[in-house]
């Protein structure tokens, strides 16, 4: 399945790159924003995309936009940015995106149980290779407490049926381990109401969601990634971030107007968040619930 890079054309309208600047691509992902970012800054500017999935940087990708631009992939979760950029020495940027979503590929061919279209091992972890410790869906529902794992599906997930899936997940797992995600879904199945079953949305959706934020600790990595890059803007460089769902949303309304009001080191860009056009939806459904919220470095006080 092709990738969609969502709100792309609003991703360089907002950001405004020009020839020579340097540009982080914080969620690689798919690669699109990358992509589109790297045919503006050209052969004198410089592109940093970072990506905790160390498979999206394939040899073949990495060559593509080498040839546009001078680019660094680094095999970082988003929350490393500002680490990563003084690794490799770099005092000031010029804009920076941070893409929220799954992309496809991590959902169609990753095999680590992103999505509940497809049986597979109940990970839901980012990394490739997940090492001895990491904490992964598995562990989640066949380790943690009744209460803990509802509280997860209902902050994480705003799953209304919280408790009544919680509570299924643990009398199952009195009968054997839940390993794979076609048993996840099947258990999640059996919890809710009729009704529910057959609604617009899958009504496995939140729980596989709150799961894969808490295995890979999005809010945080979201709050530390957004905070560790401002310091490294250029005055008048602006962040970019698309959240996909309202926990997400809020969190990132919630730090820029932190940012802005309290801080004064940023402006909102964005008073409320831009949404994918019509034509989009049409191209790309998976878009809908796409939201964009952009913030400008302020000059520093003289």
């Amino acid at each position: 399945m092709a990738h969609w890079s969502v709100l792309l054309h609003e991703i360089i309208e907002y950001l405004r790159p020009e020839a020579g600047d340097v540009f982080v691509d914080a969620t690689f992902g798919g690669g699109g924003h990358s992509r589109a970012l790297a045919e503006v800054v050209g052969k004198k500017g410089r592109l940093i995309a970072f990506d905790r999935d160390a498979s999206v940087f394939s040899e073949a990708t990495v060559r593509e936009l080498g040839k546009r631009t001078r680019f660094t992939p680094l095999n970082l979760n988003f929350r490393d940015v500002g680490e990563g950029l003084e690794r490799l020495r770099i005092k000031e940027i010029d804009g920076a995106v941070f893409d929220l979503g799954l992309s496809s590929t991590q959902l169609e061919e990753s095999g680590r149980g992103f999505s509940f279209q497809r049986d597979e091992p109940l990970q839901m972890t980012f990394k490739k290779d997940p090492e001895e410790g990491d904490v992964t869906a598995e562990i989640i529902v066949n380790r943690w407490e009744e209460e803990n794992i509802a509280s997860v599906l209902a902050g994480f997930g705003e799953e209304r049926f919280a408790r009544l899936i919680a509570k299924n997940i643990v009398t199952a797992r009195k009968s054997g381990p839940i390993r794979s995600t076609g048993e996840l879904v099947e258990v999640i199945h059996q919890a809710i109401p009729l009704r529910y079953q057959h609604g617009r949305t899958h009504f496995a959706t939140r729980t596989f969601q709150a799961l894969r934020m808490a295995v890979n600790d999005e809010l945080g990595a979201i709050d530390g990634g957004v905070r560790g890059i401002v310091p490294l803007l250029a005055p008048g460089a602006r962040i970019a971030v698309i959240s996909f769902h309202s926990v997400e949303d809020r969190l990132v309304k919630r730090l820029f107007r932190e940012l802005a009001r309290k801080d004064h080191v940023v402006r909102e860009v964005t008073k409320k968040p831009l949404t994918p056009s019509a034509a989009e939806l049409r191209e790309n459904p998976r878009a809908r619930s796409a939201k964009l919220r952009v913030v400008e470095k302020l000059q520093p006080a003289s």
